[in-house]
C-alpha cells in the first residue's frame, strides 16, 4: 500500500516532492495586513502552504491561566485578553482565503477545540491540522474525523501510547502524522530526528516533519529521512513580538530551505547503482582495466 494521502489537487506521500508548509501561525500578531505580508513571503519562497492557528480562547486556556497578567503589545493584560486579541473572526478569514486565492496558494489550520472546526469548515481547505497540544482529546478527533477531510497529525509532548491511541482513533487511511517536539525554539540535541524512521515503521500513513529548531539544515535532513512534509513556522522579523517568533524562519530562510529541500530530493535517487552516461568519459580517461 502506497503512503499518501490527498492534499487538495495533488498527492502527498512516498513518490511525490515533499509538501513545504509555512506556518504563519499566531505570527501575525492578530494583524491582517501582518498576514497578508507573510503569506506574500510564502509565495515567494515557493512554498506549497501556508498554515494559521484557530482556537477559541474562552475553551483553550485553562482556568487557572486566564486571569494571568502579561505585557503585550496592547498593554498590561490578562492571558485571555491576549489570546482574544491574536484570534481572528470570519471577516479577517474571508480576507486571508480572498488573498490566499489571488496568491494561488493553499491555506488551512490547526484547530485546537470543536467549535473551531465548525468555523474553519465554512471554507473550503484542504486539510485539517490537529496540534500536539490537542492530541489526547479524542472528542475533537471524532468531531475532526466527521468531516471527512484529511488530517495531519503533529505529535509534539506525546508518547508512542499516545500516539497510538489517537491514530487508532482517527484511522489511518487519510492521515499523515508529523514527528514534532514542542520546544520553542527546541535544541539540536532534542529534535530526534530518527523517529521519523520510527513513526514509517509504526504506521503505514505519511510521516512529516513539523520543526521547532534555530537553523534550516534538520527540516532537510528530515526530507532525507523519508518526511514528505515538512512545516516551518514564517516570520518577517525573528526579533518580533511573539512566543513563536525565535523558532521561525525569516523570508530569506525560506527561500534557502524550500531550494535546499528540493536539492535534496534530486539527489536522494532510488538507490539502484548505475553507471551514468555523464560518467563515460571519465570512465574511458582513467580505468585501466575494463
Amino acid at each position: 500500500m502506497k503512503r499518501e494521502i490527498k492534499f487538495g489537487e495533488r498527492l502527498v506521500g512516498e513518490g511525490h516532492p515533499a509538501l513545504i508548509v509555512a506556518e504563519i501561525g499566531i505570527n501575525h500578531n492578530g494583524d491582517v495586513n501582518i498576514a497578508k505580508r507573510l503569506i506574500d513571503s510564502a509565495v515567494h519562497a515557493g512554498v506549497d502552504a501556508v498554515k494559521f492557528q484557530k482556537r477559541t480562547p474562552e475553551l483553550c486556556v485553562p482556568p487557572e491561566q486566564r486571569n494571568q497578567m502579561r505585557e503585550t503589545p496592547w498593554g498590561y493584560i490578562t492571558y485571555l485578553e491576549y489570546r482574544n486579541h491574536i484570534e481572528f473572526d470570519e471577516s479577517a478569514y474571508r480576507e486571508i482565503d480572498i488573498h490566499c486565492k489571488q496568491r494561488g496558494i493553499p491555506w488551512f489550520a490547526s484547530v485546537w477545540d470543536e467549535p473551531s472546526v465548525d468555523f474553519l469548515d465554512k471554507f473550503d481547505i484542504p486539510c485539517y491540522k490537529i496540534p500536539s497540544a490537542s492530541l489526547t482529546d479524542h472528542a475533537l478527533l471524532h468531531h475532526l474525523c466527521k468531516t471527512g477531510k484529511p488530517l495531519i497529525l503533529s505529535t509534539g509532548m506525546s508518547t508512542m501510547d499516545q500516539i497510538r491511541d489517537a491514530v487508532q482513533e482517527i484511522g489511518e487511511e487519510n492521515l499523515l502524522i508529523t514527528h514534532a517536539t514542542s520546544t520553542y525554539p527546541c535544541e539540536p540535541s532534542e529534535l530526534n530526528l530518527r523517529m521519523i524512521q520510527t513513526l514509517r515503521v509504526n504506521f503505514t500513513c505519511p510521516i512529516g516533519y513539523s520543526g521547532h529548531e534555530v537553523g534550516l539544515i534538520p527540516s532537510v535532513v528530515a526530507v532525507a529521512l523519508g518526511a514528505c512534509l515538512v512545516e516551518r513556522h514564517i516570520t518577517l522579523d525573528r526579533a518580533m513580538w511573539g512566543g513563536d517568533q525565535a523558532a521561525s524562519v525569516e523570508p530569506g530562510g525560506f527561500e534557502r530551505l524550500v531550494k535546499y529541500i528540493r536539492v535534496i530530493e534530486q539527489s536522494l535517487g532510488d538507490g539502484i547503482k548505475r553507471v551514468y552516461e555523464s560518467e563515460l568519459p571519465s570512465l574511458y580517461k582513467l580505468r585501466r582495466i575494463p
